[in-house]
């Protein structure tokens, strides 16, 4: 069972896994227990890097994966959640660790919009029916550094922290003129591991490369 008693968290969590949803429609959700009080959402969000999402939540197990699908359509009742058979065959990748990630240095959000528009744009000149090509993905678009800690960033991690709709912005669309100068993302890092915590949700990614197909 999952249940989400705010409806305010309710809310978060169901926008979170419509974006899930909008980018594969076969979705899975893996939920994790974080305390006694939260529970966070993890989903693959088609660009190599995973999407968090933490809300105020009790989870009848540890850890669990099932479709999102079935969640979004769960948290329109306000009741508790029968999450029925789980799919953790279906989640493919490992998880980034609970703790340990440093923080590196702030960005401010409106760069990394500017960033995926710019992006956005080589891949309608440059891309294919499948998709931009992996070259753009796997550039570096952002570094940052904080004391012996040097994180790149490619491009596909700036994809999929927008795709997911992270960052705060007015109007319907996230665009670099849209976001405030004030609002700033945050890059964390682990030896392995880049995140990027933006205000409505994280993005992480291996630094060395794509998710391993290794069980956590």
């Amino acid at each position: 069972m999952l249940h989400v008693a705010d409806p305010a968290e309710r809310e978060n969590l169901a926008t979170f896994l419509s974006r899930a949803v909008r980018l594969d429609p076969a979705a899975v959700i893996r939920l994790r227990r974080r305390g006694e009080r939260f529970v966070s959402g993890w989903v693959a969000t088609g660009f190599e890097a995973l999407a968090v999402r933490t809300v105020v939540a009790e989870l009848g197990v540890d850890d669990v994966t099932v479709g999102a699908d079935l969640v979004l359509a769960g948290l329109g009742t306000g009741s508790p959640i029968d999450l029925g058979y789980s799919m953790d065959s279906a989640w493919r990748g490992a998880l980034p660790p609970a703790d340990g990630f440093v923080h590196v240095d702030d960005v401010p959000a409106r760069t990394l919009v500017e960033l995926a528009e710019r992006g956005a744009q080589l891949a309608k000149e440059h891309g294919s029916q499948h998709g931009p090509p992996a070259s753009l993905l796997d550039q570096t678009v952002l570094t940052v550094s904080a004391d012996d800690t040097e994180v790149r960033v490619p491009m596909r991690v700036v994809f999929a922290l927008t795709a997911m709709d992270f960052i705060p912005h007015s109007g319907d669309k996230a665009e670099a003129r849209r976001i405030p100068p004030t609002e700033i993302v945050r890059v964390r890092a682990t030896a392995t591991w880049l995140r990027i915590d933006a205000r409505y949700g994280s993005v992480a990614r291996r630094r060395s490369g794509s998710i391993p197909l290794l069980p956590n």
